[in-house]
């Protein structure tokens, strides 16, 4: 079934939504913390348990106003609630600041092994929204590949080393942010290796 084409303001809230909210959470509620069942949680595991079910929520309505996700989609879900699951089952903020570590290498893993086999998984699930030759996508993929690497050692880093208030900061602006440039950043490419549909219609009307 083909996706179905909702408002792009719409699109940018589901997706982004939960993040920002995420955000204005743990700068509200950080200092605090929550007694449940006699068991002391900190404002970054209450707002992780709260994170979880908005993310499923908003999966869920984009799922029927579009007909569809994409795999990137139902792994950052599954993630998702099983680290963040973790967290909160465990009272360790460890496992949820250990998830983006964990989403970005296995999809430069899913990515890499592609490449080993002389295939762009990358094109397979973006080929409709960004129509390109190839050569274009093999080089677009090895990209992302080392950018996705580059992504999940940058995130090992902050946690590990940095505030939890470094690393919220890092999750919502900096992964954010960086994904932008990242893409702005391969115009090149797009440029070069993109195909045009009108051409296409053209050549075959004249055929």
């Amino acid at each position: 079934m083909s996706e179905k084409q909702i408002n792009p303001g719409l699109k940018m809230a589901l997706e982004y939504g939960p993040i920002i909210l995420f955000f204005i959470g743990y700068t509200l509620f950080k200092d605090r913390v929550f007694t449940v069942g006699g068991a002391e949680y900190s404002g970054f595991i209450a707002v992780t348990a709260m994170f979880i079910p908005l993310l499923a929520a908003t999966t869920f309505v984009q799922w029927r106003l579009t007909g569809h996700l994409s795999k990137m989609q139902i792994v950052t879900l599954v993630l998702v609630v099983g680290f963040g699951g973790l967290s909160i089952w465990l009272n360790d903020e460890r496992f949820f600041k250990m998830k983006p570590t964990m989403i970005y290498l296995l999809f430069a893993s899913v990515l890499g092994f592609g490449l080993l086999r002389g295939q762009s998984y990358l094109e397979s699930v973006m080929d409709q929204a960004l129509p390109m030759e190839r050569e274009g996508w093999m080089i677009l993929t090895r990209r992302v590949t080392l950018f996705f690497l580059g992504l999940a050692v940058a995130n090992e880093v902050i946690w590990r080393t940095m505030s939890t208030d470094a690393w919220v900061n890092f999750k919502t602006f900096g992964l954010t942010l960086g994904t932008f440039a990242f893409f702005a950043s391969q115009m090149g490419v797009f440029s070069k290796y993109g195909i045009e549909e009108d051409k296409d219609t053209g050549a075959d009307a004249s055929g």
